[in-house]
């Protein structure tokens, strides 16, 4: 990778401690823009409406770019020590959207056992959804699969 930029390895490093960081680097900023989203979501707004197009601002991303985003999304699924780096890169998501759960309800306290959880079950949600989306070859709408996927939640 430091050749193809044309910079030395240590160059690399610098800026990326891992080849991982390198190529999931554009998602750090995700985790801080989902949870503003999910803020400046209408007061009355219930939690998991609020969470759903929250996740809007990831999705845009996938809109911009389907086959980039195609690609991206195979490379990560497909190679063990990404997905796993993505997945944790996730994990480290969900405190910020716990916490802006708390806020909306007017709460300075940290986040409570269930908004923990629905932040959870929201990133999950977003992760079957692009999973479906990935296994037609981006041919189904990740709109509606992460619509879907919400409305799971809440189906007996």
């Amino acid at each position: 990778m430091a050749a193809a930029a044309g910079v030395s390895r240590s160059t690399f490093l610098r800026y990326f401690g891992t080849k991982e960081d390198a190529v999931l680097g554009a998602f750090d900023a995700h985790g801080s823009q989902v949870a503003d989203a999910l803020r400046a979501r209408p007061a009355g707004e219930d939690d998991w409406t609020a969470l759903r197009r929250a996740l809007d601002t990831v999705v845009e991303r996938y809109h911009q770019d389907p086959a980039g985003a195609l690609a991206t999304t195979r490379l990560v699924r497909d190679t063990p020590a990404l997905c796993a780096r993505q997945l944790e890169k996730q994990h480290g998501w969900r405190p910020g959207l716990a916490q802006a759960l708390a806020e909306r309800h007017g709460s300075s306290q940290p986040a409570t056992l269930g908004e923990t959880v629905r932040a959870a079950a929201a990133l999950d949600c977003l992760n079957v959804a692009i999973d479906h989306w990935t296994a037609s070859d981006g041919r189904l709408d990740l709109v509606d699969l992460l619509d879907e996927a919400f409305a799971a939640l809440t189906q007996e």
